[in-house]
């Protein structure tokens, strides 16, 4: 039979390869299931038996997972590509802000497009692994890493140790567009510059 005339075949075959997917992803994070369990407030066995593949995904399990390993949904369900080669680039709520994916692989270094209401503005500080670059594109925005407070306008950037604690958000003026690139431990933003004789 044509899988195409059997959808239900194929939504079964696609929701057997999320437990791999989330396993892998994990384990790219380097990340344990206690972790995870602590991050999304999903047990630690329920998170078990998704990568094994002996509980359903569904999307209240998949969304908090999707957020904390910082991947697009469609990324952990293997959303199928529709023959079209433009990337869909989907923006998303999360915990009150709009985040647009710049990148579409969980592996390595990813960059976001980060939109922060100016009702952004209560710190809530958090530490994980990993190194994060912020760029601030339009507007000003507050970055609070460690001890230091700190307020940054349109062209400036910061770069830190995600382990550190951190928050950033709105100064309470007016809203921020962010680029966010973050990395997994290790991997931090090298930028060169080639000097020109005068």
């Amino acid at each position: 039979m044509d899988p195409a005339s059997n959808p239900s075949a194929t939504i079964g075959s696609t929701l057997d390869l999320v437990g791999p997917r989330l396993r892998k992803v994990r384990e790219q994070r380097g990340v344990t299931l206690t972790v995870v369990a602590e991050r999304t407030g999903i047990s630690k066995s329920t998170l078990s038996r998704l990568e094994n593949g002996q509980r359903k995904p569904s999307l209240e399990l998949l969304l908090p997972l999707a957020e904390v390993y910082r991947v697009p949904l469609d990324d952990l369900v293997g959303a199928p590509e529709v023959g079209d080669p433009r990337i869909q680039l989907k923006p998303r709520r999360v915990n009150g802000r709009t985040v647009l994916p710049l990148t579409r692989h969980p592996d390595g270094i990813q960059a976001w497009k980060i939109i922060i209401p100016v009702s952004q503005s209560t710190p809530k500080l958090r530490t994980h692994d990993g190194y994060e670059w912020l760029y601030v594109l339009t507007g000003r925005m507050r970055l609070i890493q460690g001890e230091r407070d700190l307020v940054l306008g349109a062209g400036e950037a910061a770069e830190f140790d995600t382990q550190t604690p951190h928050w950033f958000g709105s100064t309470g003026e007016g809203p921020a567009e962010v680029l966010s690139i973050f990395g997994r431990p290790g991997e931090r933003i090298h930028v060169h510059a080639t000097s020109r004789e005068t």
